[in-house]
């Protein structure tokens, strides 16, 4: 039997698919995160919502190993992101040991609200970009 945090997954997840991905992904000025399907080998664009530091992007995954971009990330860390309307390339690190309810603090208010209010195994993730 399903429990309420998988539920919860499967419900926010099919609303994003279907619904916010498509319109996010049209808007200029959305950051996206772009992975390599591990089954496909094909691109894979997220949108996602974190915030540049130097070199670094910092975000964090609502649903951790359960989400897709997740799993991309750990068969291939290559990634690439647009941000301000352009793509660049970085190498993506999972940090199971970064506090992601902290490191939220840090992030934008509006994404991380979200992330907080829906998320149900949060996982930090810092992208090195080249």
């Amino acid at each position: 039997m399903a429990n309420l945090r998988d539920v919860q997954h499967r419900v926010v997840t099919a609303l994003q698919r279907r619904v916010g991905n498509p319109i996010l992904r049209r808007l200029p000025t959305q950051q996206l995160l772009e992975t390599v399907g591990r089954m496909s080998g094909q691109p894979r664009i997220t949108p996602i919502g974190g915030r540049l530091v130097g070199k670094e992007f910092w975000l964090v995954s609502e649903f951790g190993d359960k989400s897709q971009y997740i799993r991309n990330i750990k068969a291939d860390n290559r990634v690439r992101l647009r941000l301000r309307g352009h793509w660049r390339t970085g190498t993506a690190h999972l940090l199971p040991d970064d506090d992601p309810r902290a490191r939220l603090q840090s992030l934008p208010k509006a994404n991380s609200a979200g992330v907080r209010l829906l998320g149900t195994d949060l996982l930090t993730v810092r992208i090195d970009l080249d």
